[in-house]
C-alpha cells in the first residue's frame, strides 16, 4: 500500500476533483449593508453539484438561504472580536491557504495528465510483483523465539494450528484460527512471503520465521493460480496512486527549491 504523507493526503482529495476558483465581482445579496460576493454563491452552488446535488430552484434557493444565515452569524461574531480571538485568525488564515493550495494542484493535475501508457506499466508491475499464485494461509504470531518452537513441537504432535491460534498476538487472526484469507506472498513481509512460497499444502514451518514483528509459524492451507482483475477495472485506482506520486514528487520539488529561514 502506498504511504502518501499527509499534506499530500488531504489535499488531494480536493486536488482530483475540479475545485473551482471563482473572482469576487458583482454581489449576490446584501445582508444588513454587507454584501455577499457572486462568488460565493457560485461557489456554494459548485460545491454541492459535485456533490451530486441536482442544479435546480430548490438547490438555489436553499443555497440562497444557507449562505444568508452564514453571513447573520458571522457578522455577530465579528461584533463580538471573535476574528481577531485567540487562534481564529489562524483558523481563517489556514480555510485560506487550503482553498489556494486545492485550486493550485487542481490545475497541476489538470495540466500533467497521466497517460494511459504509464497506468498500464504500472498495472504490468503490480502484476509482475504479486506473481501468478496465491496462497490461503494462517499463522500464529508470538514475542519469542521459544514460544513459537514449542508451538511447533505441539504441532509435531498432532495439535492443530487453529485451536493454538489463541496465543497469537495477532488481534486480526487470533479469534479465526490464525486465518490471513486468500492472498499473494509479496502481500506480507519479506521473511513471511518467502517462507509460505516454499511450504506445501497442509504444511507448516517446521522453525520459526522471523519478522519485525516477532516470531511467526506458518500453516498453508490451500494455494491456486491468481487472476488479477482486467486493466480497466482497476485504472482508477492506478490514476489515483499516480496522481498522489505526482503531486508528492511537486511537493518534494518545491520545498527543496524554497528558501526558509
Amino acid at each position: 500500500m502506498l504511504k502518501t504523507p499527509r499534506l499530500v493526503a488531504l489535499l488531494l482529495a480536493g486536488a482530483i476533483v475540479s475545485a473551482p476558483v471563482f473572482a469576487q465581482g458583482k454581489s449576490f445579496a446584501t445582508v444588513n449593508g454587507q454584501a455577499i460576493p457572486q462568488s460565493v454563491y457560485d461557489a456554494f452552488v459548485a460545491e454541492q453539484k459535485a456533490q451530486g446535488a441536482p442544479d435546480n430552484a430548490e438547490l438555489q434557493n436553499a443555497v440562497k438561504e444557507e449562505l444568508i444565515r452564514r453571513e447573520i452569524l458571522a457578522q455577530e461574531a465579528k461584533k463580538k472580536g471573535l476574528d481577531k480571538k485567540g487562534t481564529v485568525p489562524g483558523q481563517i488564515e489556514l480555510a485560506k491557504q487550503a482553498v489556494l493550495i486545492r485550486a493550485f494542484l487542481a490545475e497541476y493535475v489538470k495540466a500533467n495528465p497521466i497517460s494511459d501508457d504509464r497506468l498500464k506499466a504500472e498495472y504490468e508491475g503490480i502484476k509482475s510483483n504479486l506473481g501468478s499464485v496465491e496462497y490461503k494461509t494462517r499463522h500464529i504470531l508470538v514475542e519469542k523465539e521459544d514460544e513459537a518452537k514449542a508451538i511447533i513441537a505441539k504441532l509435531d504432535k498432532g495439535e492443530k494450528l487453529a485451536d493454538l491460534a489463541k496465543q497469537s498476538k495477532d488481534p486480526g487472526s487470533k479469534d479465526k484460527g490464525g486465518e490471513l484469507g486468500w492472498s499473494s506472498a509479496a502481500t506480507y513481509v519479506k521473511p513471511f512471503g518467502e517462507a509460505l512460497v516454499k511450504l506445501k499444502k497442509g504444511e507448516y514451518t517446521k522453525a520459526p520465521v522471523k519478522s519485525d514483528f516477532g516470531y511467526h509459524v506458518i500453516q498453508l492451507d490451500d494455494s491456486r493460480p491468481m487472476t488479477p482483475p482486467p486493466f480497466d477495472q482497476v485504472k482508477q485506482q492506478l490514476q489515483q496512486r499516480a496522481s498522489q506520486q505526482q503531486i508528492e514528487q511537486l511537493v518534494k520539488d518545491l520545498r527543496t527549491k524554497a528558501k526558509v529561514n
